[in-house]
């Protein structure tokens, strides 16, 4: 009997090492999934790791025109969820009036209104070029 305990007890600590060692590989596993894909780079401040930096809107004068048709048209060209429509003048008009003029608009427009996130789809966007597509569209 003692003897078919020390055969069994061999493959048991066999055993044991390997899900020892299978349990130190899964949690090392698990660490390198969970470490960061990407990093958050600040524009003014050193990133480091990063052979190129992007600088927004440096060298690319983008019109009222260019923003319109790339960021605001799916929404306003159409009207979709209640977005004044391009050259509606009487529905922006009526935004103007209860969000405090031009300067109100763009000011919903920077932080959001309703469905539209900030500064709709054009995260990249200036406010001054913010400003000069919202005169466009509006006509105001």
């Amino acid at each position: 009997m003692n003897q078919v305990k020390k055969m069994l007890a061999i493959p048991a600590a066999v055993l044991a090492l390997w899900a020892i060692t299978a349990t130190a590989a899964t949690n090392d596993d698990i660490a390198k999934r969970l470490e960061p894909v990407g990093k958050v780079c600040i524009q003014g401040q050193e990133c480091k790791g990063m052979a190129v930096t992007a600088s927004a809107g440096a060298g690319s004068a983008r019109t009222p025109d260019d923003i319109i048709a790339k960021h605001c048209t799916a929404c306003h060209g159409t009207g979709l969820l209640g977005a004044p429509k391009v050259g509606d003048s009487a529905a922006w008009k009526e935004r103007a009036d209860h969000q405090g003029g031009l300067d109100g608009i763009l000011a919903k427009a920077i932080t959001g209104i309703n469905a539209m996130p900030p500064k709709g789809t054009c995260a990249d966007c200036s406010d001054d070029e913010l400003k000069a597509a919202i005169e466009k569209m509006s006509g105001l």
